[in-house]
């Protein structure tokens, strides 16, 4: 089955691109929410978030557990949040990969050999519309 969401606006990939952090909303065993602060990129063509992370933490436990999770940003009324099914990644191409696109988005990330990468295969974003309509450029 192959999963589309819909084509998100240039002005959209353009905040993409810009520096800005994100929520990453994943649950605990015991249904709560597990809400933390990440840095989070884009891959427009595999339809794919990412959030860089190290293993063992309580977000891949939580991803491993649910295999589902959303991660949000905003800047004043521009808001986009992609959520969908994830997975823990640790093969190390696909780290470099996760690696690359944060040192473009962020900065260089410190070496840590117990990097994973935590991959939303998006299947829903909320927020498209907030790039439709007049909004301030981003910061």
């Amino acid at each position: 089955m192959t999963r589309r969401v819909p084509e998100l606006p240039a002005a959209a990939l353009e905040y993409l691109d810009t520096y800005a952090l994100a929520t990453l909303a994943t649950a605990r065993g015991d249904g709560t929410l597990h809400a933390v602060t990440v840095g989070v990129t884009w891959d427009d063509e595999a339809q794919l978030a990412r959030v860089i992370t190290f293993e063992g933490s309580q977000k891949v436990r939580n991803v491993e557990r649910t295999g589902y999770a959303a991660v949000s940003q905003f800047d004043g009324p521009r808001q986009l949040t992609f959520e969908g099914p994830a997975t823990v990644v640790r093969d190390r191409h696909a780290v470099a990969e996760a690696e690359r696109r944060y040192a473009a988005r962020y900065r260089t990330p410190r070496p840590n050999p117990q990097r994973v990468v935590i991959e939303i295969a998006v299947t829903r974003i909320l927020g498209v519309q907030s790039f439709l309509r007049d909004a301030p450029p981003a910061r």
